[in-house]
């Protein structure tokens, strides 16, 4: 018996049944139960159906977080900070635009790197200078990349960025500030011992008494010729007196008495100027 071998070929195999591929093993099949809760009103319900889901996934938020590890944060903060955006991906998902895996990945990530940039900060830095930051970080890493790249300028962060001059600025002093320097830290042009405290100011008298003679002035300006002349010489030259009243041919009691009533007008219409300044 002779076979023809041109006719003997495979029968082709009939087209498999399609199956749902899964990216991670940490990614359970739950599209059942989200097209369930799409059709569920808020209640106990829908809440305990929300809740399995979480569960389900929680694993897969789990293994994001672990991503981030060893950048300043525990493990445990990243993974709560994962959970939540797990629980808002399952609040926003709609059954009907694909897989919740795609929709959930990146807004979990995107929970996760949103807390490094608000909350990792030693200052609370406006989120506009933060993108700045990013935006400059990632044009100098790509403008130095070849071999022997010099540094790139302002200038040429801009022209790569598309940013102005000022924002290249505020993005390259962000760079720089990540991070708080205590007081105590010594500074490295200084001497031993020398620390960044040393070069803070402290308060300075000599503002009140400025702000005495300011507040003085008009009183002293309204009191008679001879009563000036006292105080000038009193409180400017030094002069006791008794030498005041030598001078003035008067008594020193006579002169205790005119440097005490000047003095309190002189004080009170001060005071009054101050007030009318607050009012």
């Amino acid at each position: 018996m002779l076979i023809d071998m041109s006719t003997s070929r495979p029968a082709a195999s009939a087209p498999a049944a399609p199956q749902t591929r899964r990216t991670h093993d940490d990614a359970p099949d739950t599209a059942r139960r989200f097209a369930r809760l799409s059709t569920l009103e808020e209640g106990p319900e829908r809440d305990a159906l929300r809740d399995e889901i979480v569960t389900a996934w929680l694993p897969m938020a789990h293994r994001i977080a672990g991503r981030f590890r060893d950048r300043g944060e525990s493990v445990e903060d990243l993974r709560q900070v994962a959970a939540l955006g797990l629980v808002k991906a399952v609040d926003r998902f709609d059954p009907e635009r694909g897989a919740f895996e795609s929709y959930a990945v990146p807004t979990i990530t995107g929970e996760i790197k949103r807390h490094f940039r608000d909350r990792m900060w030693a200052l609370r830095v406006p989120r506009r200078v933060q993108e700045l930051r990013n935006k400059v970080r990632i044009a100098r890493r790509e403008l130095t990349q070849n071999p022997g790249s010099p540094e790139p300028s302002v200038a040429d962060i801009a022209t790569h960025t598309g940013l102005t001059e000022e924002e290249v600025g505020a993005g390259l002093e962000a760079l720089e500030s990540f991070s708080t320097l205590s007081l105590d830290a010594e500074l490295p042009a200084g001497d031993d011992g020398y620390s960044l405290a040393d070069t803070l100011g402290g308060p300075d008298a000599s503002y009140d008494t400025v702000i005495d003679r300011e507040s003085a002035k008009q009183g002293l300006r309204s009191l008679p010729e001879r009563e000036r002349a006292i105080l000038y010489m009193r409180f400017f030259e030094d002069m006791t007196q008794s030498r005041i009243a030598d001078r003035l041919g008067i008594s020193q009691m006579h002169v205790s008495r005119l440097i005490s009533r000047s003095c309190e007008r002189v004080r009170e219409q001060a005071m009054g100027h101050r007030r009318d300044g607050r009012a």
